[in-house]
């Protein structure tokens, strides 16, 4: 079997955990949650079997097209998210992540966005570091979306005083904003230094600059919203909803604007 397929297969099993978290939602989790993880455990292995396939078959790190970048971003995102799950506290971040994994599942699986594998311009150490560290952050920064949309529900649930199972199952508002905030960090300090990383490991061709590419510059300006983000957080006192709502919307734009970006630099084409 080919990665792709094996990467199929990991896409259908994601939506049978989709299913499957519906389900969880009418039924309030309870126990139930668990075999909700077992899905998604599987889902993730196939995932991981068919990078490694294709990691294997290229004898570099899957990070050079569209496919491979968004197959990438969402392995990261559901490590990070099956990690966190073993605590039984933290299990229904799988039920937000699920959506999110089919979705980047069936994009990835679009024509077009796997190309036939060619000789890469820019190999090396270091351009897989550059890749997996950008790659990595943006996972951080979907996590924390995630935690924004937690923290925004609770929110929401007080404020109109609600009592619903699944507001009793989320962790304290306190906490969610914590959260929210070390993983806004965590993507920021990827991200440094993927960038970092891109600049000293990585020598443009001829007649090439760093700074006129659009994909660099698309790269820089994520950084500089996410750094204003915390900024404002942490000098300026916006927290909250307000700080909430910015991690959201900042997302929105690094997922509506990556595929853009990376298509329109020649750079990361090659």
């Amino acid at each position: 079997m080919t990665d792709r397929l094996w990467f199929l297969m990991a896409v259908i099993a994601y939506g049978i955990g989709l299913v499957y978290a519906v389900f969880l939602w009418r039924r309030g989790f309870r126990r139930d949650d668990r075999i909700h993880y077992l899905i998604l455990l599987v889902a993730y292995a196939l995932h991981l079997l068919s990078m490694m396939k294709r990691g294997y078959s290229l004898q570099r790190c899957p990070t050079s097209n569209l496919y491979e970048a968004t197959m990438f971003i969402g392995w990261a995102m559901m490590s990070a998210c099956l990690g966190l799950a073993l605590v039984q506290r933290f299990r229904f971040l799988l039920v937000f992540a699920n959506p999110v994994m089919v979705g980047l599942g069936v994009f990835a699986l679009m024509p077009g966005l796997d190309p036939p594998p060619q000789a890469p311009a820019y190999t090396g150490v270091g351009v897989s570091l550059h890749a997996s560290l950008t790659l990595l952050a943006y996972g951080a920064f979907g996590l924390a979306a995630a935690a924004a949309v937690m923290y925004l529900t609770q929110e929401r649930d007080l404020k109109l005083h609600r009592k619903r199972i699944l507001f009793s199952l989320l962790p304290p508002i306190t906490r969610l904003e914590k959260v929210v905030t070390w993983l806004t960090v965590a993507g920021l300090v990827l991200l440094s230094g993927g960038l970092t990383v891109g600049f000293v490991a990585i020598t443009p061709p001829p007649g090439v600059h760093f700074y006129n590419d659009f994909k660099v510059v698309w790269s820089c300006l994520v950084w500089a919203i996410y750094a204003a983000l915390l900024i404002l957080h942490w000098r300026f006192a916006t927290r909250g909803r307000r700080f909430a709502w910015g991690v959201v919307g900042a997302f929105g734009f690094v997922l509506l604007t990556y595929w853009g970006s990376n298509l329109a630099s020649p750079l990361h084409q090659s």
